[in-house]
């Protein structure tokens, strides 16, 4: 019995996916299993693999497509089985063209299960993310490579990694160039036995590559004819000497723009010799005023770095995606100032690592997420919150290639000391480019310390899937008033608080911040009582 094939369901707001390719054609037989069709949505590429053996009776949409979910696109069935049901009402087509073998050719595709190679795709590194910077090759076509020997660099908006390869063979194909963004999944090389044909392998089999042609034009310098008046006769017309036309025409130059010193305005000689001065005066002041112009509008037109495109491309995402509010709370710093310097005076003796004012904030984060769920989450899929156990917090840190930001799990079990060991070697990985990719997932709520350059307020921009982040801002000198009236001068920091308004609302985001900002004005006092402590 002929069965229908469907665009499958991708996700509760999708409504529609494009077909991409086709890896059949009308008269293959095909097993459960075998990949019948990729797709995208919004979010990613995806193959569809049959959920039913028999032939293919009929296809029911064209590659490049946008299908409505849930539609058929393709027929399975017997060979010769009566296929009408699928084609409309007493026979009529539907409004989607019907693809067979008597009324299309499609597309000839190869059998991928009878080529003797073996692609190596673009590694999935992050949950978040789609596609990777290829970055430089270690190897060509023709190479042999054995297991473990280095084939690619590739990186994405967090780190640098490098592949080894999974196999031995020679390398057939490369269907990428340095400096290509891949989506992952997509095959990158074909690794098999010399003289294979792996062509089939390329995602690019069925797309021409147009190489983008720059044409430089090059603009003139503007000329501008200065044009003296003239003297003339009663009737209009401009009069010369035979002499003076004849040099006028020797120079170039028009006999409207001399003034006539001859008798009754008569245009001689030397009239034309002073307009052919005044003229040439006027074009080179004319070009040296467009130079001028020029070098003042001169500038330089450079790429911008690989990872800089990914970092754009997902701080537009979080913008674009997220209903993100700000709120500032500023906290008096005399407790951790105090803590700080009695830290650092007895180091030595109590045998303690550094310990920084970004140190004292993490760990105060730590204890107080736990109080607030919604800010210790991740919001999946615009409708699926993620509660985490831990408060696994994501520290920005500036490295040599753009932001990262890697994760100190599980940080409200650290003691201080741990805590700031810890995030010392992770910001030191990041900015070194050792960091290991699973470091930079699975955070549930980062902490920006830009205080240092003497921010004294900012809009820090969420990590999606994260519901929220904190800004450090500086510390600052005010005044405030003292139980006797006196004006006592103190430390302040501004905390700048940006969360997903999707997730939770402002007052329990307000309310995070009043607790966080007590818990910091008595830190010494809450450490002392902690389970972990120093």
């Amino acid at each position: 019995m002929a069965v229908a094939v469907t665009m499958p369901k991708q996700g509760i707001t999708v409504e529609s996916c494009i077909l991409t390719k086709w890896n059949v054609k009308v008269g293959d037989t095909v097993k459960e299993g075998d990949v019948l069709f990729s797709f995208e949505t919004d979010k990613s590429s995806i193959e569809y693999s049959s959920e039913a053996s028999g032939e293919v009776l009929a296809i029911l949409c064209e590659e490049g497509d946008e299908v409505p979910v849930l539609s058929a696109v393709a027929v399975l069935g017997k060979k010769g089985e009566d296929i009408s049901a699928f084609l409309g009402k007493k026979g009529e087509s539907s409004a989607t063209e019907i693809k067979t073998e008597s009324n299309a050719a499609p597309k000839e595709t190869a059998d991928l299960s009878k080529i003797d190679a073996t692609p190596v795709t673009m590694p999935k590194s992050g949950i978040t993310v789609e596609s990777c910077i290829l970055t430089k090759f270690a190897v060509k076509v023709g190479d042999t490579v054995k297991v473990g020997d280095p084939l690619f660099s590739y990186e994405t908006d967090k780190s640098s990694f490098d592949l080894e390869s999974e196999v031995s063979g020679d390398v057939l194909a490369i269907f990428y160039e340095e400096g290509d963004e891949v989506p992952v999944g997509n095959n990158v090389l074909a690794i098999g036995k010399k003289g294979v044909d792996a062509s089939a392998l390329s995602p690019k089999a069925t797309t021409t590559k147009v190489s983008e042609v720059k044409t430089e034009v090059k603009e003139e310098p503007v000329k501008t004819e200065v044009k003296p008046e003239a003297k003339v006769n009663t009737d209009g017309v401009i009069h010369a000497s035979p002499r003076a036309k004849n040099l006028a025409a020797k120079l170039g130059v028009s006999l409207d723009s001399a003034v006539g010193s001859g008798p009754n305005g008569r245009i001689i000689e030397r009239d034309v010799r002073e307009a052919s001065v005044n003229q040439k005066t006027a074009v080179e002041t004319a070009e040296e005023e467009v130079k001028a112009i020029e070098d003042v509008k001169a500038f330089t037109d450079e790429k911008m770095p690989n990872i800089r495109k990914v970092i754009a491309k997902n701080m537009m995402l979080s913008l674009s995606t997220m209903a993100q509010l700000t709120h500032n709370i500023s906290f008096d710093c005399t407790n951790i100032s105090a803590f700080r310097k009695y830290l650092k005076a007895n180091a030595e003796k109590l045998k303690l690592p550094n310990i920084t004012v970004n140190n004292i904030i993490v760990f105060a984060v730590s204890r107080v997420l736990k109080n607030h769920r919604d800010l210790n989450a991740n919001l999946i899929n615009g409708d699926t919150m993620r509660y985490f156990a831990h408060a696994n917090v994501g520290i920005a840190t500036d490295t040599p290639k753009g932001l990262l930001v890697p994760t100190l799990f599980g940080a409200d079990t650290l003691s201080l000391s741990e805590l700031a060991v810890q995030s010392k070697k992770l910001s030191q990985d990041a900015i070194d480019g050792k960091l290991s990719p699973e470091y930079l997932t699975g955070g549930s709520f980062t902490v920006s310390n830009i205080g240092t350059f003497g921010i004294e307020s900012f809009t820090p921009v969420i990590n999606p899937p994260q519901t929220g982040i904190l800004g450090v801002n500086t510390m600052e000198t005010r005044v405030k008033i003292g139980d006797k009236g006196e004006i006592v001068p103190y430390t302040a920091m501004n905390l700048s608080l940006t969360y997903d308004h999707r997730a939770l609302d402002g007052a329990p985001a307000s309310k995070f911040l009043k607790e966080l900002k007590d818990y910091l004005e008595n830190f010494s006092f809450n450490l002392i009582t902690d389970e972990k402590g120093l």
